[in-house]
């Protein structure tokens, strides 16, 4: 694929070198097209020399080839990471004083901006109204991350990794002709990923295989499809996906709390964690000692059922809600009455054992709906069980 990678004139453009070294690798054709003043932090050759083209932040080199019109033109992607706020508005408004506000008017392939800045400049009004702009137009404009800036200062604005980065733009490609309509854009989703732990004492808890990949594949996939999405993380090791708000929980009632706060404005909720049915009813506050008697019984009460409860109680009228079932037999039957119990609109019903399921790069699914329709996705990554997924959520959205 040809990959136009734009550098705006930020700190954050040393990230965008491990961004080319990471497309390249992955057997993209990328041209970096930096502006003018993104060259005072990396410089010419450096890009030259990781792409292996030719680098040029004007439009008056290379003009018998026109790079201001063939560089959009011929594009598969548009990358611009990171997009300043200057750099944002800039394009808003249509400039085109340098090659790569040219090439982002002559793009006819789907453009992704990875904002980097400030906190005060991400959240000022004409920033906002800016993004809100391009995403109308369909652009995919991702959340920034939170976290450390330049100096001492942290906060929303800053760039998400180069791999999660490059995860996203895998996404948005693999959907070809798709992806240049984001058709969740002024979509809001919740995702639950992970599996919970529920404490013993302070060294020990119940827990399960859940190693929280395919709840991130489905946050990866709403944020490249252009949705606003939180990610509700139950004890995962998995860096955070770029464009989601994420929320760290440890136990199925933090889990069930940061779930229920964020379903409040979600137009769609899927429940993929591995959520502890059980949990001890009482923490022992210290470690507790191996005696040589036979140790005292553990008693357990039932957890929350999550999934039930914001089926039942759904804060806004249309929300879809998706549950998962992880099965070991009789994924059918054991899928149908699930459905029926939990009350969701639909069901991602999947086999779970040794090589299958929990902490594996593939999935297959059975997807149960409630109106009696059944999908099955065969086995694949799970970014691709993930689209699917997205796919029929999509179509049971309010207009």
């Amino acid at each position: 694929m040809r990959i136009v990678l734009g550098v705006g004139a930020g700190i954050a453009a040393y990230k965008s070198c491990e961004l080319l070294r990471l497309l390249t690798e992955s057997g993209h054709d990328v041209r970096v097209v930096p502006t003018p003043d993104a060259l005072r932090f990396v410089g010419e050759a450096t890009w030259a020399a990781l792409s292996g083209q030719p680098v040029t932040a004007t439009a008056w080199e290379q003009v018998h080839d026109v790079p201001h019109v063939r560089l959009g033109q011929t594009a598969d992607l548009v990358l611009v990471a990171p997009a300043t706020a200057d750099l944002l508005a800039r394009a808003t408004t249509g400039m085109s004083g340098d090659l790569l506000t040219a090439v982002l008017l002559t793009a006819r392939c789907p453009v992704i901006f990875a904002p980097a800045m400030h906190t005060e400049m991400w959240e000022h009004p004409a920033t906002q109204a800016n993004v809100s702009t391009l995403r109308a137009r369909g652009a995919l404009v991702l959340e920034p991350a939170a976290g450390r800036l330049t100096g001492h200062d942290s906060g929303p604005g800053r760039l998400p990794e180069p791999a999660e980065l490059l995860r996203t733009a895998i996404r948005v490609l693999a959907r070809g002709a798709a992806g240049l309509v984001p058709d969740l854009a002024g979509r809001e989703v919740v995702v639950s990923a992970g599996g919970t732990r529920e404490e013993l004492d302070p060294v020990r808890f119940i827990g399960n295989w859940s190693s929280g990949l395919q709840g991130y594949a489905l946050a990866v996939t709403a944020a490249a499809r252009g949705a606003k999405v939180t990610l509700v993380a139950a004890n995962v090791t998995l860096a955070d996906p770029a464009g989601a708000r994420v929320l760290h929980v440890t136990s199925a009632a933090q889990l069930r709390d940061a779930v229920a706060e964020a379903a409040r404005d979600a137009d769609a909720v899927i429940m993929a964690a591995a959520v502890a049915d059980y949990r001890p009813e009482a923490r022992s506050a210290a470690k507790i000692k191996k005696t040589g008697a036979a140790p005292d019984p553990i008693r357990l009460v039932e957890n929350p059922d999550i999934l039930r409860e914001l089926s039942a109680h759904r804060p806004r009228p249309g929300q879809v809600v998706v549950g998962f079932a992880a099965e070991t037999e009789d994924l059918l039957g054991n899928g149908r009455a699930k459905l029926a119990a939990k009350g969701c609109d639909l069901l991602v019903v999947n086999k779970v054992g040794p090589g299958i399921g929990f902490g594996v790069s593939d999935n297959e699914a059975l997807v149960l709906a409630a109106d009696g329709t059944q999908t099955h996705v065969d086995r694949g990554p799970k970014e691709a069980l993930a689209d699917a997924i997205w796919d029929l959520v999509a179509d049971r959205l309010p207009g």
